[in-house]
C-alpha cells in the first residue's frame, strides 16, 4: 500500500471520518517553478452565456426573455458581464481577469454531470480508454523532484484532477486532527514491528503537523485585512476558506492548487441561483488576489466547468445541460482584459444540435497554453502526456 492509499483509507487510529486525511476539496503540490497555478472546478455546469453575456449578438435577447435581465458592466461592446461579477471590474481594467467563450471539453451529447466532470478532470476526450488519473497530476509526473512532504491532505472530497502517480495531498476547512501524545505513543507501540504501516503513519502525522503554516498565514491575514478589494467580499463560506488557505500555501513552497465550487446547476429560477454562485466566484478570485500579495504577479487562475447550458431558457426560468460555455481566468501572470473567442453566433442555424452554444475551441487547449507559458512545459508533452490526443492549436495569448 502506498502513502496516498494509506491516507485515503483512513488508517489513523481513533480519528473520525471528518478528521482523517481522506479526501480532497483542495489539493496542493510543490514544484521547481517560480510561477503558480490555481485550477478551480465549477461543479454543476456554469451558464457561460449568462456569466459573460453576448449582448451584441442579435439573437441573444430572444433566447433569454426572462432570465437575461439588465446587462452588467460592458466588457468589449459585444460582451457584458453578469452584474454579480461586477466586483471583478477593477481586475478587468488592470488586465488581471479575462474570459474565454464558446469553449468546452470534447464531451458531447449525453450531458451527464458525472461523466462531464470526470472528463474535465481527467483531461481526456472520453472515458472509454480507462484513463483514471487527472491532468494536473500527469503534469507533475513529467517534472522531476516533486515532493510529497510539501503537499498534504486533510478533508472530505477527493479530486480526480490531482489523482495519480505523483504525490499530492489535500486539506479542507473542517479538518480537525489533534492527537494527544499518549495516542501518538500508542500508535508507535502498535505499529513498531510493522515497517509498512509504521512508515505510513509517521508520514501522515508529519503531514498533520505541517498544517501549522507559520509566517505565510500571518502575511495572508494582514494583506486580506488591508486590501480595499475585500471591502465587498462576504468573508465566510468554504470558498473563502479554501482561497485563503490556498493563498497561504502558494506564498510558501506550493506551486499548484486546485479546489472546487459547487452550485452551478441552474435548471430553474436561474437568476437567483446563478447570482449567488457568481458572487461566490468573484469573492474567491478577489480573496486570492488579496491573499497572494506579491505572489499574484506570478500566478494564473483557471476556472473551468464540465459543460455549458442551453442557449434558450426553459419553462422554469432556468437552463438545461448544454455544450459550449465559458472559462474564467485571472492572475497577474496572465493577460486579462479580453474575451478570447471565435464566436459562432446564436442564430438557429449556428447552434450545436439546434439547442446549445457551439464550442469553437477545446478548453483544454487554453489550459495547456497557460501551463506552457507559466511553467515552460513543451507543447508535445502537453499534447501527449498531460492532455493525450489534444491539438493545442494557435496560441490564444493568455500568458504575459
Amino acid at each position: 500500500m502506498d502513502r496516498r492509499k494509506f491516507l485515503r483509507n483512513g488508517a489513523l487510529f481513533g480519528c473520525s471520518a471528518a478528521a482523517s486525511p481522506l479526501f480532497a476539496p483542495i489539493a496542493f503540490a510543490s514544484a521547481p517553478w517560480d510561477n503558480r497555478l490555481v485550477v478551480i472546478i465549477l461543479r454543476g455546469a456554469m451558464d457561460g452565456l449568462d456569466a459573460v453575456r453576448p449582448v451584441g449578438d442579435a439573437d441573444w435577447a430572444g433566447l433569454r426573455p426572462t432570465i437575461g435581465g439588465l446587462p452588467g458592466p460592458d466588457l468589449t461592446g459585444f460582451f457584458a458581464l453578469h452584474p454579480a461579477l461586477a466586483h471583478l471590474m477593477p481586475l478587468w481594467r488592470a488586465g488581471e481577469v479575462g474570459f474565454a467563450h464558446a469553449v468546452s471539453t470534447p464531451y458531447r451529447d449525453k450531458r451527464s454531470h458525472f461523466d462531464g466532470q470526470d472528463i474535465l478532470e481527467a483531461g481526456v476526450a472520453s472515458l472509454t480508454g480507462g484513463q483514471r488519473d487527472g491532468w494536473l497530476n500527469r503534469l507533475m509526473q513529467t517534472v522531476p523532484g516533486i515532493s510529497a512532504e510539501t503537499a498534504f491532505a486533510v478533508g472530505r472530497e477527493q479530486m480526480l484532477i490531482l489523482t495519480g502517480a505523483a504525490p499530492v495531498s489535500a486539506w479542507s476547512p473542517e479538518a480537525r486532527l489533534r492527537l494527544s501524545q499518549q495516542t501518538r505513543s500508542l500508535m508507535e507501540m502498535v505499529l513498531h514491528d510493522d515497517p509498512l504501516f509504521r512508515s505510513a503513519s509517521a508520514e501522515a502525522l508529519a503531514i498533520v503537523d505541517s498544517i501549522a503554516l507559520g509566517s505565510e498565514a500571518d502575511d495572508v491575514a494582514a494583506d486580506l485585512a488591508d486590501s480595499p478589494m475585500m471591502a465587498g467580499v462576504t468573508a465566510n463560506g468554504d470558498h473563502i476558506k479554501l482561497a485563503e488557505f490556498a493563498a497561504t500555501r502558494l506564498r510558501g513552497e506550493t506551486r499548484i492548487a486546485s479546489f472546487s465550487i459547487g452550485g452551478w446547476d441552474t435548471h430553474q429560477q436561474q437568476t437567483g441561483g446563478l447570482t449567488r454562485s457568481l458572487t461566490a466566484l468573484a469573492d474567491t478570485i478577489l480573496t486570492l488576489r488579496a491573499g497572494l500579495g506579491p505572489v499574484w504577479e506570478k500566478t494564473g487562475v483557471i476556472c473551468m466547468t464540465e459543460f455549458g447550458r442551453t442557449a434558450r431558457e426553459n419553462g422554469t426560468r432556468g437552463t438545461d445541460h448544454g455544450t459550449g460555455g465559458a472559462m474564467v481566468y485571472a492572475g497577474g501572470a496572465l493577460r486579462g482584459g479580453q474575451v478570447v473567442t471565435d464566436w459562432p453566433g446564436l442564430a438557429e442555424a449556428d447552434l450545436y444540435a439546434g439547442r446549445d452554444l457551439l464550442p469553437t475551441r477545446d478548453v483544454r487547449a487554453h489550459a495547456g497554453w497557460i501551463m506552457r507559458g507559466l511553467f515552460g512545459v513543451a507543447g508535445t508533452v502537453i499534447e501527449n502526456a498531460v492532455f493525450p490526443g489534444l491539438d493545442l492549436g494557435a496560441d490564444p495569448g493568455l500568458v504575459l
